[in-house]
């Protein structure tokens, strides 16, 4: 028996042991209930449309909203104004979605001092804010082999 063996068999157990955790720990995560996450989907119709304007809110809505403690998905943008299918909403400007890790996530970010902010930066603007929320599954993309 060389010197290596001893060195060998410390790294296939070490390496046996984290993988039997790793199983060990998925199977628990699979067995506890889990929270169902928050989907926050905010509509803004402006009274000023200018592109300007538009930005000027996607921006705010960078600087004061993205980050937030428990927030899985962040994006804010504009209305793609040439799909103008029969169903395509068109009363907004300005669309921000959030997906929050669970209620109470959600429940704090309402309560933040940067959204307050935000809202008093910018509600001078607003001509209609729509929410949308939604308790949504968690699930990961896995696209359809070609």
């Amino acid at each position: 028996m060389s010197a290596r063996t001893p060195l060998f068999v410390l790294v296939a157990l070490t390496l046996a042991l984290g993988a039997w955790m790793m199983t060990t720990q998925s199977g628990e995560a699979e067995k506890a209930p889990q929270e169902p996450a928050l989907a926050h989907m905010v509509f803004f119709t402006l009274k000023d449309k200018s592109p300007q304007a538009k930005q000027q809110l996607v921006d705010a809505c960078v600087k004061y909203l993205c980050g937030h403690e428990g927030t899985l998905y962040f994006s804010a943008g504009t209305r793609v104004e040439e799909l103008d299918r029969q169903v395509n909403d068109k009363d907004f400007d300005v669309a921000l979605h959030l997906v929050f890790k669970n209620k109470a996530a959600h429940d704090k970010y309402q309560t933040h001092p940067r959204h307050l902010k935000f809202i008093e930066e910018n509600k001078h603007n607003w001509a209609k804010v729509r929410v949308f929320d939604s308790y949504v599954r968690q699930q990961a993309f896995n696209p359809p082999a070609q």
